[in-house]
């Protein structure tokens, strides 16, 4: 069974129904019996880097997040979940939970990314929009579990003001996006990964990302 923590952060429903969709067994919970117990954990989350983590520290579910990786549970942080897995976001300047190592920075509203024309010639170049919200193609870096049957040149759906920039980027990013400059869009090692788009929201291609993580977990 996969177990969605619930930490009153929003975006667990969608991430219950496109695991569902899929005939995957799951709950959203916040029982730390249950997700101790689980065969995975999904840690989604949408909002505010500083809210959330003090929502995390007042019910002593963030020594729990430690527990789960402690305990090799396997282990996927998405979007929000994604971001305060490291050690600080700039959002509020927020101390986050240092699972793993690196930072969650604000877009630079100096960063350009081109215009186009029908032909997909350069025009011009204007400044990003943030936050970054669409769909985006990812470039795959290193193979991963979590990306079987996925490839450089799939699109996935963003939505975010911040980006993930952990520390030994040779080793730890999956793969990367591109928005005005490229930034990390999936992170971690084997049984432990942060995305920062949204699986449960970007199609056949986010269902498959899911549809991995389950397989993983069911041979652990």
């Amino acid at each position: 069974m996969i177990a969605i923590l619930d930490y009153k952060a929003g975006n667990q429903t969608s991430v219950l129904r496109a695991l569902n969709s899929l005939n995957i067994e799951a709950q959203i919970t916040e029982d730390d019996d249950t997700l101790l117990k689980a065969d995975g954990v999904i840690f989604p989350g949408v909002g505010a880097a500083a809210q959330a983590m003090n929502r995390l520290i007042s019910t002593g579910q963030d020594k729990l997040l430690s527990r789960i990786v402690e305990n090799k549970i396997p282990l996927l942080g998405i979007c929000l979940g994604c971001q305060i897995l490291l050690e600080h976001s700039d959002e509020s300047d927020t101390k986050t939970l240092g699972i793993l190592p690196g930072i969650c920075r604000k877009f630079p509203e100096t960063w350009k990314e081109d215009v186009l024309d029908e032909k997909g010639n350069v025009l011009t170049q204007e400044n990003i929009r943030i936050p970054h919200m669409g769909w985006n193609s990812i470039e795959i870096h290193k193979d991963s579990p979590i990306l079987n049957n996925i490839k450089t040149g799939d699109t996935v759906y963003f939505v975010h003001s911040f980006y993930p920039e952990p520390k030994n980027p040779e080793e730890m990013c999956i793969a990367s996006a591109t928005y005005g400059e490229k930034f990390c869009s999936i992170f971690g090692r084997d049984g432990l990964w942060a995305i920062q788009f949204h699986p449960e929201k970007s199609g056949e291609i986010g269902l498959q990302i899911l549809k991995n993580f389950n397989d993983y977990c069911m041979k652990k």
